[in-house]
């Protein structure tokens, strides 16, 4: 029989740094090894999960030494739920942390030459930060090992909170969150316990039954609150449900709900309907307003997102005279926030929604230099949409984690603007791009911010001038 080779415990190991996706690193005969539920500091034994040849994964299984910086995580599913992993280090360390990483990604990985490195800004709030929170319904709650060894039955099973880290099936049932305003923790627990006394079934995701799906919870810095319900159908215990929602949070200023049939929660292909109130938010950002459907992407620290595009806006230093290209412009939010700068602003976005949600932008705040387009960046960026709206003298860029295509890399360098401003939640993705480009263009300097404190992500502003 050709059995598993049993992998090793390595004893009395030092957790040395803090590195990728929220896992601490240890060495061991010169192989690093990613721990789990671990801070810089500590001396574990360490139970080896898997096996490399260029690194080690494992998890600790006793502790010798507790690190003097690690601190008690405020979270009681820290550690189960996988959104804070870094709840047990002290706020100061998270940022000295990610400003490393930054730096890491630049200098260490990247291999580019930076002319100045800003430390990171921290966030105004390390808690009840975010403005949007996405729950999940499920009939397959996660238990805890609390749970597996007591003596208690578990009949039911149904749950309202967060995926269990790696598996798509498990949810675990949260009682308060820490990361959104109480009122969020007060509306998905009424909606939770209503459902399961008035017995509505939780979705089955093995099996793609069950009538609740998702419950999404967004809020603006005035207090404009919204609810969207999804579920697999219409039916009348839905429309009670929502009618109860209503009557017992009035606070609630746009309450929707969504049927979504298919077998993944992505909902932004579905259409919104708006049971009561408005079909919007209304979001404040300086002397700026901008509509917020439920569909629209928004940056989920509002205050912190300010920081972000006065720092972009700063780095780009735009002229009066001056034509700016918005590239993944989502709802306009930079375009807009920059166009009283530029004669002109061009924002390029693949999603047409988000577009249709950009023009509106503009159109709210009386602006009339911004002009958007949908599709393909590397498709609509060609010599004739140049020629037609004019060569940009900075190109702002803000993909999304996966950083930028070969291709939209070639087509910016193509158009040749003299100063490059790359936005970006993901440092490594960033400098892999940023170093694609160092050929044509030199890193001024970069701005790390913190948009969300507790977990290992960090935004970070690069300025890049032509050579």
């Amino acid at each position: 029989m050709n059995r598993k080779k049993k992998l090793p415990i390595l004893e009395q190991i030092e957790i040395i740094d803090a590195g990728a996706e929220g896992k601490a690193i240890a060495k061991y005969n010169d192989l690093v090894i990613f721990v789990n539920k671990v801070v810089p500091g500590d001396i574990v034994d360490i139970q080896i999960s898997k096996s490399k040849k260029k690194f080690l994964e494992g998890y600790p299984v006793k502790f010798h030494k507790f690190s003097d910086d690690r601190v008690e995580a405020k979270c009681e599913y820290f550690g189960v739920c996988g959104g804070c992993k870094w709840q047990n280090l002290p706020y100061s360390k998270q940022l000295f942390y990610k400003n490393k990483q930054v730096i890491d990604n630049f200098i260490r990985i990247g291999k580019i030459e930076i002319e100045k490195i800003n430390n990171i800004i921290p966030a105004p709030e390390e808690y009840f930060y975010r403005n949007k929170l996405e729950y999940t319904f499920s009939n397959k709650k996660w238990l805890t090992k609390e749970e597996i060894d007591s003596t208690n039955e578990f009949l039911n099973r149904n749950a309202l909170g967060f995926h269990i880290p790696k598996m798509f099936d498990k949810i675990i049932d949260i009682e308060q969150c820490h990361l959104q305003g109480n009122y969020s923790n007060e509306i998905k627990n009424f909606t939770r316990n209503y459902a399961i006394e008035h017995n509505l079934d939780f979705f089955d995701i093995i099996n793609n039954t069950g009538l609740l799906r998702n419950l999404v919870i967004r809020n603006t810095n005035n207090g404009e609150i919204m609810v969207i319900l999804i579920a697999t159908k219409k039916t009348e215990e839905l429309m009670l449900l929502l009618e109860s929602i209503s009557n017992n949070f009035p606070q609630i200023t746009s309450l929707n709900y969504i049927i979504n049939t298919k077998i993944n929660d992505s909902y932004t292909d579905q259409n919104v309907i708006t049971h009561k109130g408005k079909d919007h938010l209304m979001e404040q950002m300086g002397e700026l307003k901008f509509k917020v459907s439920p569909k629209s992407f928004y940056q989920t620290n509002s205050n912190q997102a300010h920081n972000l595009y006065k720092i972009a806006m700063d780095y780009a230093n735009i002229q009066p005279d001056e034509i700016i290209y918005d590239l993944y412009t989502g709802t306009g939010t930079i375009a807009n926030f920059i166009a009283k700068k530029a004669k002109k602003v061009i924002g390029i976005e693949y999603v047409k929604d988000a577009i249709k949600d950009a023009k509106t932008n503009s159109e709210l705040n009386n602006i009339t230099n911004t002009h958007f387009f949908a599709g393909d960046m590397k498709d609509i960026l060609n010599d004739n949409f140049i020629k037609e709206n004019g060569a940009p003298n900075t190109i702002i860029i803000d993909p999304p984690r996966a950083g930028m295509h070969p291709d939209v890399i070639n087509t910016i360098l193509k158009a040749s603007p003299q100063k490059i401003v790359y936005v970006s939640c993901n440092p490594a993705t960033q400098a892999r791009d940023i170093s694609l480009m160092k050929e044509i263009y030199k890193t001024v300097k970069i701005q790390p911010v913190d948009m969300f404190p507790q977990t290992h992500h960090v935004e970070n502003v690069a300025l890049l001038i032509k050579l």
